[in-house]
């Protein structure tokens, strides 16, 4: 089976494999790299190596990625997508701390522009629910704070992470919805119908923790698969997405150049309808 390579994010188009930055901030997205040269190799080589979409966010390190990506990547080449997101903050204690007051979210757009030294953001992620899921929350306040600013030109896109289909379509209703970022991989599947209903739309789907989750049990099972395979179960994991649906845009991240080669070269990977089978059994829901 083959996959689409790219696909449209916004008005750009991207390779569907790109990039997170997430993990160039320390321990627990907290404070500074304990190898910052190796960050910037890593920025530099993912570019080099064809990925022209970053994700990133002010409240990585807090405003360590961003920092890290205009030095090594400034600047910027034709073509590179730089996507952010709003709508948390970190406590000095490195807690993560939702912001979902229209005054902050326009602070925090501020801050990624003068951070990536940039005259407008790419696309904005608004970031919504708390740390760790969704929640049914009203974001129309929220968005309408991001689409004044993205009508001043200081946006191009806007798109929206950690949300329902509930907010989804409060959102259309509002403006143009560029991507959605949520949690899926594998075993975590509770975005299957949303993602083939924002395919027929034409709306890029973003997954993050592509390998959270997992049960010993599936962990074994992916492994013993990506061995036949003679991959990681990493790529495997990634191959998967990609063949997925052609709306999946991939962000994986690493500090490290030998990881980020290893993530660079699982969509050449071609798995089987049998092996999309086998990986779809490992994620079907125990009987």
């Amino acid at each position: 089976m083959t996959h689409p390579t790219t696909y449209a994010l916004g008005s750009f188009t991207v390779n569907r494999m790109g990039y997170g930055a997430m993990q160039l901030a320390g321990p627990g997205v907290f404070g500074s790299p304990r190898d910052p040269a190796e960050c910037i190799a890593v920025l530099r080589e993912a570019v080099v190596s064809g990925v022209n979409h970053i994700d990133t966010s002010d409240f990585y390190g807090p405003e360590v990625t961003n920092k890290l990506i205009r030095e090594a990547l400034a600047p910027y080449p034709d073509g590179l997508v730089l996507v952010t997101k709003v709508g948390a903050r970190r406590g000095p204690d490195a807690s993560w701390i939702m912001t979902p007051e229209p005054a902050a979210l326009v602070e925090q757009v501020h801050g990624n522009l003068r951070n990536l030294g940039v005259e407008a953001l790419d696309l904005v992620n608004l970031r919504i629910g708390h740390p760790f899921g969704p929640d049914e929350t009203c974001l129309a306040e929220r968005f309408g704070a991001l689409r004044d600013l993205q009508q001043q030109g200081k946006i191009r896109h806007i798109g929206l992470s950690n949300v329902t289909p509930t907010q989804i379509a409060e959102a259309r209703a509002i403006g143009e919805v560029a991507c959605v970022q949520n949690a899926y991989n594998l075993v975590q599947r509770t975005d299957d119908a949303l993602i083939d209903a924002l395919a027929a739309d034409g709306i890029p789907y973003v997954p993050f923790f592509p390998l959270g989750g997992f049960s010993p049990l599936q962990s074994a099972a992916l492994d013993a698969l990506a061995a036949r395979l003679g991959a990681s179960a990493m790529q495997i994991a990634l191959a998967w997405l990609l063949h997925r649906a052609p709306n999946i845009l991939l962000i994986p991240g690493t500090s490290s150049r030998a990881h980020l080669r290893e993530n660079l070269a699982a969509p050449r990977i071609a798995l089987s309808a049998e092996d999309m089978a086998a990986l779809d059994a490992i994620g079907a829901p125990a009987a």
